[in-house]
């Protein structure tokens, strides 16, 4: 999957979500969603100090830092997910092998 990937972040943009990622972590919000511990993705319990914050939608492919795309996940789903889009996240899951390539239609 890495070598489909075109990740061009707009360094303006990226800089504005960073900053106001940080102010959502000091939020109520957050902290209620952390105070649980579970991992959004896996569903594991890791505890509030095992948990990240993730965008769902990468802040370098467009997201924002708003809650309805901010999850606490886990550090090693954090690791994993890299900056993967939801649907590229679904792809990788059904062509594990190849990626976008091996998809149907795809470019491989």
């Amino acid at each position: 999957m890495e070598g489909w990937i075109d990740i061009r972040p707009d360094a303006a943009h990226v800089k504005r979500e960073r900053e106001r990622a940080r102010a959502l972590r000091n939020s109520p919000w957050w902290k209620e969603r952390l105070s649980r511990g579970v991992c959004e993705y896996c569903g594991r319990n890791v505890g509030p100090a095992g948990l990240t914050m993730d965008h769902v939608v990468p802040v370098a492919r467009g997201g924002r830092s708003v809650k309805s795309n901010c999850v606490p996940c886990c550090k090693e789903c954090n690791n994993r997910k890299k900056a993967y889009t939801p649907a590229e996240r679904i792809l990788e899951s059904l062509f594990p092998e190849g990626g976008a390539a091996a998809a149907p239609g795809g470019a491989g």
